[in-house]
């Protein structure tokens, strides 16, 4: 006894599917909450490990969902919970990133300070110093 099993292959397009858009949401959602400057400063394995964890824990919630005669059943709670999980380890790594890793750029560039170069002055040409040194005698700065 043969059974037909064609709706299989387009779910499982649709879960692949839904991965790369979870993929996408995860890391829209982590740089607009956590702040695109801490995740920059991340290594790749945690945003690697964290996103794409996530990603896949949105889908096994999705799959469980629909496998369940109810959509909130056991499996479908569980990894909801997993998710959770995966979204807070992402916060935490922000919060990490942001009190250890953050480079104090801004900062510096407040603290500028303007320098004013002043012309010295030069005697003219023809000048006579008549009982008196030269600048240029005086100052070895003042001829510049």
């Amino acid at each position: 006894m043969e059974v037909h099993r064609q709706p299989m292959p387009i779910l499982r397009l649709a879960y692949a599917t839904e991965f790369l858009i979870a993929l996408i949401a995860v890391f829209t959602l982590w740089s607009q909450v956590g702040g695109q400057s801490h995740l920059d400063l991340m290594p790749w394995y945690l945003k690697l490990g964290l996103g794409a964890g996530a990603a896949f824990a949105a889908v096994k919630a999705t799959a469980a969902a629909v496998a369940g005669s109810y959509s909130w059943n056991a499996r479908t709670l569980k990894w909801f919970g997993i998710l959770l999980l995966l979204l807070t380890g992402c916060g935490m790594a922000s919060y990490y990133c942001h009190m250890y890793l953050e480079t104090d750029e801004d900062d510096q560039t407040d603290n500028s300070t303007v320098s004013r170069l002043h012309r010295p002055q030069v005697p003219l040409q023809g000048a006579s110093f008549v009982g008196r040194t030269p600048p240029s005698a005086r100052d070895p700065l003042a001829a510049l």
